[in-house]
């Protein structure tokens, strides 16, 4: 699996430490940035640059996820989520990780990187690298209704 990766300032280390123990781990970690420390970096555009990266991965049929970090996590899944075919979702347990992937389908897990040891981080971001869409059709369907309004603006 490949697994597209972007950060601000604040989740650097988690993001170093992800990227040499998700490649150990045989994944395909491709790294969006940023690629040095600057306490005022502006991260949405690391982020979009990787749920691009996802949707274009995903589109050609390969098998792809994403990872933003951040203090919170929450603005990195806000710029995340303003790409159409992005489904980014805060994880802040494991359970919220494998629920995402169970019922949401997403394809982009965000997790606060000062929210979380860098052991609780890893756990969240494994389980949510791991865990299966469950197909299920009522959540296939709201899905679909999700996509919908993305492209049309209507849930109809």
């Amino acid at each position: 699996m490949r697994v597209h990766i972007a950060t601000d300032h604040a989740g650097m280390e988690l993001s170093s430490h992800l990227i040499q123990h998700l490649t150990g781990k045989g994944y395909d970690v491709v790294d969006h940035g940023p690629r040095e420390y600057d306490a005022e970096d502006d991260y949405p555009a690391f982020c979009i640059n990787a749920a691009e990266a996802v949707v274009r991965d995903q589109e050609a049929g390969t098998d792809a996820l994403g990872i933003v970090l951040g203090g919170s996590g929450n603005g990195e899944q806000i710029a995340a989520n303003k790409v159409r075919g992005v489904r980014a979702a805060l994880a802040w347990n494991l359970e919220t990780a494998k629920l995402a992937r169970q019922h949401n389908d997403a394809n982009i897990v965000a997790v606060g990187g000062r929210q979380h040891s860098v052991e609780e981080a890893t756990g969240i971001i494994e389980a949510f690298l791991a865990e299966p869409f469950s197909d299920a059709e009522r959540h296939v369907r709201r899905i679909g209704q999700i996509a919908r309004y993305e492209t049309t603006g209507s849930t109809l």
